[in-house]
């Protein structure tokens, strides 16, 4: 699939603290837990767990999470589908849509019982 500009607004605007529980909901129903949920986002973005709720308090963007993120060194070793999605297939204009399926697919392979070592591309 390809990744429209309306499509790259659309994931931009909406508001992280609406999706976050979806993700731990889904984590939760797999087995896993909030802790694990957190350790991966802060992998990712280096948001602690008090600087993750107040980015949900403040009801941020997609846009503003990744903005203020300070992304990890190996995001780049994460690829795959997501969402029929190739990440690495994602264009470079499309930047912000690509970080957020890079950390769907982070979440999707916890919900999927992979180990940590192996999400954390240790």
């Amino acid at each position: 699939m390809k990744v429209t500009a309306k499509k790259n607004e659309q994931v931009a605007n909406m508001i992280f603290g609406t999706i976050y529980p979806l993700y731990l909901n889904r984590l939760i129903k797999n087995g896993r837990t909030k802790e694990e949920l957190n350790k991966v986002i802060e992998w990712l973005t280096g948001y602690n767990e008090d600087k993750l709720q107040a980015l949900i308090d403040e009801k941020v963007t997609y846009r503003t999470f990744f903005e203020k993120a300070t992304l990890h060194k190996n995001i780049n070793l994460i690829k795959g589908v997501v969402c029929g999605y190739r990440i690495e297939e994602i264009e470079d204009e499309f930047k912000l849509y690509k970080q957020c399926r890079q950390m769907e697919k982070l979440i999707d392979e916890l919900a999927k019982g992979r180990k940590m070592d192996k999400i954390l591309r240790s």
